[in-house]
């Protein structure tokens, strides 16, 4: 699950040495890049592996119930506390206690917190009783903590507390080495799961998912195993891993609102900026043979030629390998040659040439 790379060794290893102390970790990266697995790998090696393992989703709780959510209640606290509730932070002795997206919380429930790193110990919402605690605290962030503290929205204190240990996971764009390896772990996680045999992708299918920039990160890459583990229809694959107008493939059209404006042309030049991605984006996850990207855009390897030089995509080879394939797609009767006009003979051959 961790990769061959260097980065990703080192990671397991920090982790390994992390499982066996109670320091305070915070594990942080984009979203979908593994942090919640780090946590669970750290409580698994640990000593406290046969206790309770702890998640919080911080934002997913409202902040009107957070509070008695982590430390529990006693009977009376409030309308309807008619007995007392233990709360996550109890649940967690002696085991490990995750706080998802910690940089949610609001500074009063910060302010807890920070008290249970400082000397273990907590109150229940409505109590006076100081109660004692010994558990693991992992904190996850997406967000860059640094940056809420200067706005004011995290103590730095806290920030201080959370990151005796701190471990970036990179993106998976940026350990694409992996990438192969992480396909075969999640189609026999999930063969495991639906009781199937593993399926395997196609290496035009590899190429394609290695170009890709993975903007899900593992969680998409997992998400993707599983339909396709279910479905086996690789061209499901195709449309998942095509720009999708949202995020990094997002078509933008720069608008002059000085004058009248022809939506029309507006969006004939979106559509004709989309489809250069696309076109270039398959080119590139199978090495410029235009033959394969034919076949994987479901188009003749004729009409290839033309929309690359519709879109103004230069193949990386000579004009003279252009003329070479060209040959055997254009050839047109020499009949139909002595019709045309020499202006638009010369359109009709050139034109897949500059492509």
């Amino acid at each position: 699950m961790f990769g061959s790379t260097s980065v990703m060794q080192d990671i397991r290893k920090r982790i390994e040495l992390i499982a066996a102390t109670d320091v305070a970790v915070l594990l942080q990266g984009e979203s979908g890049t593994g942090k919640e697995l780090c946590a669970q790998l750290i409580h698994a090696l640990s000593p406290r592996a046969k206790h309770p393992y702890v998640k919080v989703s911080c934002p997913v709780i409202p902040n009107a119930l957070i509070e008695t959510e982590l430390f529990g209640y006693e009977r009376g606290a409030f309308n309807g506390a008619l007995s007392e509730k233990r709360g996550r932070v109890e649940q967690a002795h002696k085991g490990t206690l995750v706080l998802d997206e910690v940089g949610s919380l609001d500074l009063t429930v910060q302010g807890k917190i920070l008290q249970l790193l400082e000397d273990g110990t907590f109150t229940r919402v409505g109590g006076h009783e100081t109660l004692g605690i010994f558990t693991h605290i992992i904190s996850i962030a997406n967000g860059d903590l640094g940056r809420q503290v200067a706005e004011g929205s995290f103590r730095l204190e806290l920030l201080y507390r959370i990151n005796a240990v701190t471990i970036s996971l990179p993106s998976l764009r940026q350990r694409k080495v992996d990438l192969p390896r992480l396909v075969e772990y999640f189609a026999q996680k999930h063969a495991n799961e639906f009781h199937v045999t593993p399926r395997t992708i196609s290496k035009d299918l590899l190429q394609l998912m290695l170009a890709y920039d993975w903007p899900g990160n593992i969680r998409q890459l997992d998400n993707l195993m599983r339909s396709y583990t279910v479905i086996g229809d690789e061209s499901l694959v195709v449309q998942e891993l095509a720009p999708s107008g949202t995020g990094r493939d997002k078509v933008s059209a720069e608008i002059d609102v000085t004058k009248p404006l022809s939506l029309k042309q507006i969006t004939k030049s979106a559509t004709k900026d989309l489809e250069r991605q696309i076109i270039l984006k398959v080119l590139q996850a199978n090495s410029w043979n235009r033959q394969k990207t034919a076949k994987w855009l479901q188009i003749s390897y004729r009409s290839l030629l033309y929309k690359l030089a519709e879109v103004g995509i230069n193949h990386p080879e000579t004009a003279e390998g252009h003329a070479e394939g060209l040959q055997n797609v254009v050839r047109p009767a020499p009949v139909e040659m002595r019709r045309l006009k020499p202006s638009l003979l010369e359109t009709t051959i050139q034109l897949p040439v500059r492509a």
